[in-house]
């Protein structure tokens, strides 16, 4: 509670004053208790502060509802009473605790995300596993195709180099199939000359002889 003094010094135009918490004060229409009493205004109350009047000892006040009137300023204080300010530190404790609930959830729910995003985490490292092994197993595939191809390649020019000897000694062969044809007709044709020589002379041999003989 504050004196009136302390009141000025503290409060100014338009600024928010509450009531004391251990009275009920009366709102008059004038800054005296010769005044009508319009409202009596709960311990606690806040009001918006007008004006002192220093010597009547009263201030000029406007209730939430838009009442004017005098209130006597050692009834007045500056911030709100120790009851009111307990109710406030309980609201924000509720909703302090209301939030802990709430990060708490939260914190569960991000505990569960982790532990899914984790446990992808985990899939996606076996993934990787697999095609590594995949991608090793298509490279070494890649490796010996190309080294069959190489083979293939070289059995198909050795083959090429075989069918190009073989080429070769077939013309070989028909080269000395004809010499020995040619020769075989050479010794034939002797043959035949030779027969029909002996053919000639055998003849006359033998008309020889018969001639000798009859000479004896």
């Amino acid at each position: 509670m504050l004196c009136a003094a302390s009141l000025v010094s503290l409060s100014a135009f338009g600024e928010p004053v509450w009531v004391s918490d251990q009275f009920e004060v009366m709102l008059r229409t004038g800054p005296s208790t010769s005044n009508a009493i319009q409202l009596m205004i709960g311990s606690g109350a806040e009001l918006e502060f007008l004006e002192e009047d220093a010597a009547s000892g009263y201030s000029r006040v406007m209730t939430g509802g838009g009442t004017e009137g005098w209130v006597l300023s050692r009834y007045l204080m500056a911030e709100p009473g120790a009851r009111e300010q307990l109710v406030t530190l309980k609201q924000q404790l509720n909703v302090a605790i209301s939030e802990g609930a709430s990060m708490g959830s939260q914190l569960d729910v991000i505990r569960g995300e982790y532990a899914v995003a984790e446990g992808r985490v985990s899939e996606l490292e076996r993934d990787k596993t697999d095609m590594q092994a995949e991608i090793d197993k298509i490279r070494s595939t890649a490796e010996n195709v190309l080294a069959i191809d190489n083979q293939n390649r070289i059995l198909q020019q050795q083959l090429t180099d075989a069918e190009i000897r073989v080429s070769i000694l077939e013309q070989e062969i028909d080269d000395i199939g004809s010499q020995a044809k040619r020769k075989w007709f050479i010794v034939g044709a002797l043959v035949l000359f030779g027969g029909v020589l002996l053919g000639l002379l055998l003849p006359r041999m033998k008309w020889q002889r018969q001639s000798r003989y009859d000479r004896f």
